[in-house]
């Protein structure tokens, strides 16, 4: 059979009701797939992104922790010493210790919420990517439908597109 033979048929097998209502179903399903990808890929960012800002605070709480250290080092230093000028220091070192543990626990507290909303989005992510294995699968049986003219199969595209939908749509009573 030539090119325009095939072209010819297909063209008149796509004027039939059942492929026009599987491929307006195909286009709804692939629309719903790039929505998914693209929310689910936006999650995977956050969450990376998250993660490294939490990375990025547990090392400034390293750094406030050696900091309190050396302090804590200066005022046992200063206060083995007599005289006026080791008594200001030992003074001056204990308030940075204290400061300096504030600090650390306000720091170590804001890595702990970017450690959760990290988790967060990593689960938003995962549900979104599992929603568009199932809007995948909705494809082909979509596609194997037309194929195959069975009404069946394109049920079970709708029915797995659904349950594409639905997994990702369950997003919003994540917490």
């Amino acid at each position: 059979m030539s090119a325009n033979e095939e072209l010819t048929e297909n063209t008149e097998h796509a004027k039939e009701p059942f492929d026009k209502k599987v491929a307006a179903s195909m286009a709804i399903i692939a629309a719903a797939l790039a929505v998914v990808s693209v929310f689910g890929q936006l999650f995977a960012n956050e969450e990376l992104l998250k993660q490294a800002k939490a990375s990025d605070q547990w090392a400034y709480y390293q750094a406030k922790s050696i900091r309190r250290y050396e302090s804590d080092i200066a005022k046992d230093l200063f206060g083995n010493q007599d005289g006026e000028r080791s008594a200001q220091g030992v003074v001056k070192y204990a308030a940075n210790m204290e400061r300096y543990q504030k600090e650390s626990e306000e720091v170590q507290q804001e890595a702990r919420n970017l450690e959760h909303e990290s988790e967060f989005k990593g689960r938003q992510a995962l549900r979104m990517h599992i929603g568009e294995i199932f809007l995948e699968i909705g494809i082909v049986f979509a596609s194997l439908a037309i194929l195959a003219k069975r009404n069946e199969m394109w049920w079970a595209s709708l029915a797995s597109a659904a349950v594409g939908a639905a997994i990702a749509l369950t997003i919003i009573w994540l917490h």
